[in-house]
C-alpha cells in the first residue's frame, strides 16, 4: 500500500509499486503466501526532487530487497 501521506506525487506511488511487484516475483516462490508491503514515512521532496529519479529509484530497490530478505526463511542447517 502507498498512500498519498507519504508519497504525494502519484508518479513516485507508481514507481514504488512498480518496484514492489518485480523485487516480489524475484524473491517468492509460486506457492508463498501473500506479502503486505506498507510505507511507513515519507521520501523528502528535497532529497529527491525528481519523482522517478533514478536515485529514488536505487533506494526503493534496497530498502525492499532488505526488506524481503528479512522475509525468507532461514534455512535449517542440518548437523
Amino acid at each position: 500500500m502507498v498512500s498519498k501521506r507519504w508519497a504525494r506525487r502519484a508518479v513516485t506511488r507508481n514507481l514504488i509499486k512498480r518496484q514492489i511487484y518485480t523485487l516480489g516475483q524475484q524473491h517468492l516462490c509460486p506457492g508463498d503466501a501473500a506479502y503486505l508491503v506498507r510505507l511507513r514515512s515519507a521520501y523528502e521532496k528535497r532529497q529527491f526532487q525528481s519523482a522517478a529519479s533514478v536515485v529514488l529509484r536505487g533506494v526503493v530497490r534496497s530498502e525492499l530487497e532488505q526488506l524481503y530478505r528479512r522475509c525468507q526463511p532461514q534455512a535449517k542447517s542440518e548437523a
